[in-house]
């Protein structure tokens, strides 16, 4: 009871001080490199060092690429992080390994969870218990260069709101050189970026299908409406008519941050990033809708969680820095710095956030965002990867590389389930 008083005083603003202190004890928090990320949570280390002067938090970065490895080596050379970042789709995979451990409902009641945190934060969940929460959410949204669309005729203040209208801006803005390669990208693109989530919850939706079964255990995207799907999407890339190039530039963020793509579909995350950008006027709107009107989107999030090996002091100091970190304080910085939504919905849904021209159109895509639930999301995000290098490199039709995509990727659901 005593912790669990001093984690809810801890959530809204009181200091644990007045509660009483304990020896000196250092925790290790570990998460990947990404800018925005690291400043934040260097800011919120000191805050909850201030507030508990008896608590040390050594902070860890890796490179995205090598951070899951990272983890796995730690833990079975007995050490690891004390606290842990994970993205939702890998909680899975950090189960199955032992590296984290769930939450104690004493001290993180579930009920409360479920109260106070979007609905998507219940991808944490596994047989009623909870093994992480997140610090914010993300959705995606269409960003786009207004300087690029007023040069080529449009209004930048009316940016697409159709995919009917998404291809014509993006036929519009398209640039090419006297050789007819394109050297400006009418959307920039890649499914190593977002647009794999953007294929999977959003157009597969739109044209009428879904991506796996109710139970996600059967991949369902190969059919008539997955194909449409694909093949519309693969048209924006492929053929004398292409608006874009897959690996342009190497990667969508980079080549909208250049100023050589007129749009790009990313998430929230990317407003750190993008907020420095001074040599044009960029906005955000909705996923544009389908024919019908119809809006999909996704939803996704970083949660943090408490590493296996935690125990004793180590453990009550990991559950006291676990409750700031998914704290409104704290969600207020991670919005400032970082540009990610509040996880808590009453943090989040206030009048100047959906009033705000950035942060109103991804709020408004939560409202209809699907979350994947991922048993292996690296695997399964190669799987879209593939697909599309198959297309836009090799020739392949969008019929035959959709089925290899649907084969493969059911295996990887049947190994995962031949062992539940």
């Amino acid at each position: 009871m005593r912790r669990a008083l001093a984690l809810t005083a801890l959530s809204t603003g009181v200091s644990l001080a007045a509660l009483g202190s304990a020896q000196a004890v250092e925790i290790e928090y570990w998460q990947y490199v990404f800018d925005t990320r690291v400043q934040a949570m260097d800011q919120l280390i000191a805050n909850f060092e201030e507030a508990n002067p008896d608590i040390t938090v050594n902070h860890q970065t890796f490179p995205y690429a090598d951070y899951q490895t990272r983890v796995v080596a730690a833990n079975v050379a007995g050490q690891g992080p004390d606290v842990a970042q994970l993205f939702y789709g890998w909680l899975d995979n950090f189960i199955a390994g032992g590296l984290i451990q769930p939450l104690d409902p004493e001290v993180f009641p579930t009920e409360e969870i479920e109260a106070d945190f979007f609905p998507i934060v219940s991808a944490m969940e596994r047989d009623g218990q909870y093994w992480g929460l997140p610090t914010a959410v993300r959705s995606l949204a269409l960003f786009y260069n207004k300087d690029i669309l007023e040069a080529a005729g449009l209004d930048p203040e009316s940016p697409p709101q159709t995919l009917d209208e998404l291809v014509e801006a993006a036929e519009a803005t398209v640039e090419r050189d006297g050789g007819g390669n394109i050297t400006t990208v009418g959307i920039a693109m890649g499914m190593a970026g977002q647009d794999h989530q953007w294929w999977r919850e959003g157009l597969v939706r739109q044209f009428g299908g879904q991506p796996y079964s109710d139970d996600g255990r059967t991949v369902t995207y190969n059919d008539e409406a997955g194909l449409a799907a694909t093949t519309w999407q693969a048209d924006l890339y492929l053929g004398d008519d292409a608006v874009t190039q897959v690996g342009f530039m190497d990667e969508p963020q980079a080549a909208f941050r250049a100023g050589r793509a007129a749009m790009t579909i990313d998430g929230t995350f990317r407003l750190g990033a993008f907020g420095s950008i001074e040599e044009f006027e960029w906005g955000v709107t909705e996923l544009p809708a389908n024919e019908d009107g119809m809006r999909s989107n996704y939803a996704s999030y970083f949660a943090n969680a408490i590493g296996a090996r935690a125990e004793g002091e180590e453990l009550e100091a990991a559950q006291k820095f676990l409750a700031y970190i998914s704290s409104p304080e704290a969600m207020e910085i991670w919005l400032d710095v970082v540009g990610e939504l509040p996880a808590r919905k009453d943090v989040a849904l206030t009048e100047e956030n959906l009033s705000d021209p950035i942060y109103g159109p991804f709020l408004a895509g939560l409202e209809y965002a699907h979350t994947t639930i991922f048993v292996d999301e690296a695997a399964q995000r190669q799987v879209a990867i593939d697909m599309e290098s198959r297309m836009s490199l090799q020739g392949q039709s969008p019929a035959d590389s959709l089925a290899a995509a649907a084969e493969e990727e059911q295996a990887i659901l049947d190994d995962f389930y031949a062992d539940q």
